[in-house]
């Protein structure tokens, strides 16, 4: 068989495989099935690393259109398998969402180093755009998205300068207060809905209603869930090519450079400040988009979601993901948000559960689950 075919055979058999996977993980409701299903994947990743399937695995996917297609084909045909559960279609759009939060936090963390330890802070800001724009104007709700992007990036701008005059421990420092200090805000501003929240209203475009089941003749009725699973979608379509263009250009290499040390970054000239506010706002504005759109889904929020917990489970995300590699942000997304959901007896041990994790990622895989690869300027280059 020829080597293209034998890769177009292995990029099928692991959609086929992945996506049914996850169909049979949100389907089953016996948590012993559950651990089953997840002792049977970690058994198959160790025996497919042992054996060098995953070599071959990896060489199937080494163009990224081969991987993009697969992940949205997977999306589509999960949604169309649980076109009427609730549940499980707003537990896929609650993961397309964070996985846009993360990619922020990826381009912060593992492109340009910067610590940010308010990921929540900023998720909250476009969730509390949305509630206050779809009250009190009539803007179009795709500019509404758009909006809680601009806010949380110049909430962020606020945050960016003593940032920028610390380092270390001390920026995470800043990051944390910030983080409480939301909270508190937003519990005492009254105009905000105080300790009680505020109601969002669903999304609508060009008069069609998110919040609507979809009826097929009189048979058939589509979860409202659908809607909002296609735009976290195409938001994280979006999101991920922006993230991979950055990585890629000279902007990605600038803030490579000053990650690793930003003396020498700025011996050659590189403008530490300039690209450290660069990767901070956009990595914001990504945040503020995915709080946005998911307010309108879920319909009404208030501090407690925004809390500095909830900033340590995006952390935790992009650390089990591996820092800098957006694939593993994907994975390990749904890890965390599915898993205390599917395991219902972990939920209030579920913050003991992502520490354990976090730790051992750190003791036995420093570099996550997905370790981003190598930077490559000439596709198909290999030396010799």
């Amino acid at each position: 068989m020829p080597e293209p075919w034998t890769r177009r055979l292995i990029w099928l058999l692991c959609t086929v495989t992945v996506t049914g996977y996850a169909i049979v993980m949100l389907a089953v409701e016996s948590e012993l099935a559950v651990l089953a299903l997840m002792a049977a994947a970690v058994a198959l990743v160790v025996i497919a690393g042992r054996t060098g399937l995953g070599a071959r695995i990896g060489g199937a996917f080494a163009d990224d259109r081969a991987l993009n297609g697969a992940a949205v084909i997977g999306v589509v045909v999960l949604t169309a398998a649980f076109y009427e559960d609730h549940f499980a279609l707003l537990m896929v759009a609650t993961v397309l969402l964070f996985v846009v939060v993360c990619l922020g936090l990826n381009i912060q963390f593992g492109y340009a180093g910067i610590l940010n330890f308010a990921g929540a802070a900023f998720f909250g800001a476009g969730c509390y755009t949305a509630a206050v724009l779809t009250q009190h104007t009539a803007l179009p709700h795709l500019l509404v998205i758009l909006a809680g992007g601009v806010v949380a990036a110049l909430l962020g701008s606020l945050l960016i300068w003593p940032v920028l005059r610390t380092r270390g421990h001390y920026a995470a420092l800043v990051t944390i207060a910030f983080a409480l200090l939301f909270k508190t805000f937003l519990e005492v501003n009254d105009a905000l809905g105080g300790p009680q929240g505020l109601k969002v209203a669903g999304m609508s475009l060009l008069g069609w209603d998110f919040n609507s089941n979809i009826e097929i003749g009189e048979d058939i009725e589509i979860s409202f869930y659908v809607n909002y699973v296609a735009a976290a979608l195409v938001l994280l379509v979006l999101a991920f090519a922006f993230t991979r263009r950055l990585e890629r250009s000279w902007i990605g290499l600038n803030l490579d450079a000053i990650r690793l040390d930003e003396t020498a970054a700025s011996c050659f000239g590189i403008g530490i400040a300039r690209w450290k506010i660069t990767a901070f706002t956009a990595g914001n504005m990504l945040a503020g988009m995915a709080g946005a759109l998911y307010g309108m889904m879920i319909g009404f929020i208030a501090p407690t979601s925004f809390t500095f917990g909830d900033s340590l489970i995006f952390v935790s995300i992009v650390l089990l993901g591996g820092i800098g590699s957006p694939w593993g942000v994907v994975v390990a997304a749904a890890i965390v948000v599915m898993l205390p959901e599917k395991l219902q007896i972990i939920q209030e041990y579920r913050f003991l559960l992502f520490a354990a994790l976090v730790i051992m990622i750190l003791l036995y895989r420093p570099d996550g689950i997905v370790p981003r690869r190598l930077r490559s300027y000439f596709p198909g280059w290999r030396p010799r």
